[in-house]
């Protein structure tokens, strides 16, 4: 089963590490194993997610999600996406961009470093913002309570995570402007430029949720529409056409599900960026990690065990708030590779590690108390 379902995935991963040695030795070996690892750990909260929704799905439409709709939101967002980022900031065209990559490494580098603070700062709002929105929503199961409780209180005034996005946003800048200005003022006219690539993220961002939860909402009407039509139906003896009903609310669950991954494949694409600029060793390492977007979903959906690990949604989304706060101090900072490829996976395997504690106390309890799964002790 398990071959099965990861089998392309694992050939991937094997003929991407090759290719990595072959094109930079093991030092791009090395850089596209931890860009795949991240982007693995990332897209664990994706596929649970797509995988949530999948499943409601016939076996046509899921067919139709793995492949046409793995092959748009999927590979068209983490191939090709950090090909235009690249073009948009350093003001080049993106046959250019890939072009510079190959042929003239050094000016190419010069360009995306000349670029970061923009990069940087588009990335690290869209990441904090999805990571804000997450912490301040009340949930029944929390993972550290001390801190999930009274945020989740917080979250009740509107607009918060908005608020404390931009006011990041503007220490930033400042920071960045005062630092240009104390070193001779080379890079002052930048911090308008982290600002404005701040705003444009923050922009990004509420459209994304804005067109899902415009799907989200469809989706609910054409659900609520097909139980009263069956309701009917019941009532009246009368066979209904399931089939259009069916079709319809799973064409918005197709379109919402393509929202989802375009939002969720950002986390990837701006958390590479924190560990290389290199376009080549991006593609790989994302490429990998975007094959194991299907056979997570395929393997989640096919399994049902997708309560099993409740925690792992907190640490992709913990992983994802570290990676945008790491990602705004590169503004400024350098900051070592490994140790902003290391959080997300150390993030990850703690949050792993206090599910299986989480479990493991709830088969001691002989699973009696229903209740006690939100006050399982966790990873704290």
């Amino acid at each position: 089963m398990l071959l099965k379902t990861f089998g392309w995935s694992f050939a991937v991963t094997a003929l991407g590490l090759v290719a990595a040695v072959i094109y930079g030795g093991w030092e791009a070996f090395g850089v596209v194993a931890i860009l795949s690892v991240l982007e693995i750990s990332l897209s664990f909260d994706n596929a649970v997610v797509n995988a949530g929704i999948l499943k409601k799905m016939n076996a046509f439409w899921q067919k139709i999600f793995l492949t046409v709709g793995v092959l748009i939101a999927v590979f068209g967002m983490r191939l090709v996406f950090p090909v235009v980022i690249v073009a948009i900031t350093a003001k080049i065209g993106p046959i250019e961009a890939v072009d510079l990559s190959f042929n003239q490494p050094e000016r190419y580098q010069e360009l995306v470093t000349d670029a970061h603070p923009a990069i940087a700062a588009f990335g690290g709002m869209f990441l904090l913002m999805i990571f804000l929105d997450f912490i301040f929503e009340e949930r029944d199961i929390q993972w550290l309570r001390w801190i999930e409780r009274p945020l989740a209180k917080l979250g009740k005034v509107d607009m918060l995570s908005v608020c404390i996005a931009l006011i990041v946003l503007l220490i930033a800048a400042m920071t960045f402007a005062t630092h240009a200005h104390q070193h001779g003022g080379g890079h002052a006219d930048k911090a308008e430029t982290v600002l404005l690539a701040g705003v444009a993220g923050l922009i990004t961002y509420l459209i994304v949720g804005g067109l899902s939860g415009f799907f989200e909402n469809k989706l609910e009407e054409e659900e609520e529409r097909e139980h009263e039509a069956e309701e009917e139906a019941r009532k009246s003896g009368k066979k209904i056409s399931a089939v259009a009903l069916s079709g319809k609310a799973a064409f918005f669950m197709f379109l919402y599900l393509e929202v989802l991954d375009a939002s969720f494949s950002f986390d990837g694409v701006i958390g590479a960026f924190a560990i290389t600029n290199e376009i080549v060793l991006m593609a790989l390492g994302l490429g990998i990690g975007a094959m194991y977007v299907r056979s997570l979903t395929v393997y989640l959906v096919r399994q049902g065990t997708l309560d099993d690990y409740v925690y792992l949604e907190h640490g992709a989304h913990y992983a994802i708030g570290a990676l945008a706060v790491l990602l705004l101090v590169t503004i400024q900072y350098q900051i070592n590779e490994l140790i902003t490829g290391l959080v997300g996976v150390v993030l990850i395997a703690w949050s792993f590690w206090s599910s299986v504690r989480r479990n493991k106390a709830l088969e001691a309890e002989g699973g009696n108390d229903a209740g006690s799964k939100a006050e399982v002790p966790s990873g704290v």
